[in-house]
């Protein structure tokens, strides 16, 4: 009877989404997937999807959301610079996270879940069913987790999918509490590529330091 409910709720959801939301989904898709092979077209892919759900969030009065979206879509251009510059630096290659990353990524992650929380307080103050329960700081947790994976992927750092590992986990159930199955289906999907692109990267990085190692003995 449960899933017999949970895939009635999820054909509602597939039945109510527009078809542009439909292609912001496959967009977003789309550009995981290109994520997880280190190919270029993550970041075009994912500016289709972030710009589309800016367009959407603005037109239904979800100004934090859609805020949270342009954001997404400034780290994907600063992505999309960093793996494509042409200069005397060596090209961007996989690499694993230095002390520095991670201070970083920990002042990155602190300073966005600020924001986005003062956010919320702005744009959701008179939501009180909203604030009655803990979504709005799991959504906190979940979007600062998120801006750090997209930093951490624009400078090429392996750690960066175990962040969207832990941000997929949680918005999962999360998704499907809030009865939007089709999303949290979404982020299913999300969270199987994010494990492929984590063990992809990560043998990648490990033939790499073994030629390097080879090459300097």
């Amino acid at each position: 009877m449960i899933i017999l409910s949970i895939f009635d709720t999820f054909w509602a959801n597939l039945l109510d989404t527009s078809w542009l939301e439909f292609l912001a989904v496959v967009f977003g898709l789309l550009s995981v997937w290109y994520a997880r092979q280190e190919n270029i077209l993550v970041y075009p892919t994912g500016i289709v999807s972030v710009l589309i759900y800016v367009y959407i969030c603005f037109g239904i009065q979800l100004y934090a959301d859609a805020g949270i979206n342009l954001f997404y879509f400034l780290m994907s251009v600063y992505g999309w610079i960093k793996w494509t510059r042409k200069s005397s630096a060596p090209p961007l290659k996989i690499t694993a996270c230095t002390k520095r990353n991670w201070y970083f990524s920990i002042g990155l992650f602190l300073i966005s879940a600020i924001v986005i929380l003062v956010l919320l307080k702005i744009f959701k103050a008179n939501d009180l069913d909203y604030w009655s329960t803990n979504i709005p700081y799991i959504d906190t947790f979940t979007t600062a987790i998120f801006i750090v994976g997209m930093w951490l992927m624009a400078i090429k750092k392996v750690e960066n999918w175990i962040f969207w590992i832990i941000g997929d986990v949680i918005s999962v159930p999360l998704y499907a509490y809030k009865g939007l199955v089709f999303t949290s289906f979404q982020f299913m999907v999300f969270l199987i590529i994010a494990v492929m692109g984590y063990i992809s990267w990560k043998e990648k990085l490990k033939q790499r330091e073994e030629k390097l190692t080879e090459y300097q003995a």
